[in-house]
């Protein structure tokens, strides 16, 4: 069986971080910036950086309708600070819509400025026993899931800031800047069951 191939959204952001994570544990990485593309990949992360610019540009280049259908057609999508708020059904303080693929609904910028930036352990069962070294930069929260939506994990003081829906993933923090790969791992298992099912229809 061939590796499923996992795209990352290279119009604006810190992209180059998540390739480099893919491949640190043997997945197919490309980078995204035409709607062509998409049909090379079997799972896409939306990477962190600025959530209005990547609005804008996912429509100058086309890409948000396609992002979208194929998010509803069930491509593992994997949004991280920026690419969260880009995957909410509601985000505050946006110029334009986002994908509003994922039933949640995100505040920007909750903690402050970059100033305001920290880092936490969290506890992610989904991910194993080992906590999670979390680095949160201008970070939005997570303020409502919807009954589909499965909390990955909360703050000490209970706020939201990691959700999946089926294949849908959402992370306040960025675990690419990180030498913690479990949740690009996560990912790269959600592609492998893309991929299966899609070869499974095609039969």
């Amino acid at each position: 069986m061939t590796t499923p191939t996992i795209g990352v959204l290279a119009l604006q952001g810190d992209f180059a971080e998540h390739i480099a994570m893919l491949r640190s544990i043997g997945a197919d990485a490309v980078e995204i910036r035409l709607p062509a593309q998409l049909a090379l990949i079997d799972a896409l992360i939306i990477p962190g950086g600025e959530s209005t610019t990547i609005t804008r540009l996912l429509d100058i280049y086309e890409l948000r309708e396609p992002i979208r259908r194929l998010g509803e057609e069930g491509l593992p999508i994997w949004g991280t600070c920026a690419g969260a708020i880009v995957l909410a059904q509601q985000a505050t303080d946006l110029d334009r819509p986002n994908l509003a693929l994922m039933d949640i609904d995100v505040r920007r910028n909750a903690f402050g400025r970059q100033v305001d930036s920290f880092e936490e352990d969290l506890r992610i069962p989904a991910l194993g026993e080992a906590p999670f070294h979390a680095v949160f930069i201008r970070a939005p929260i997570i303020e409502r899931a919807g009954a589909g939506v499965d909390v990955l994990a909360t703050l000490p003081g209970g706020t939201i800031v990691a959700a999946r829906e089926g294949a849908l993933l959402a992370t306040s923090f960025h675990p690419e800047l990180t030498g913690d790969a479990r949740f690009h791992a996560l990912l790269a298992k959600l592609a492998e069951a893309y991929r299966a099912a899609r070869r499974q229809a095609s039969k």
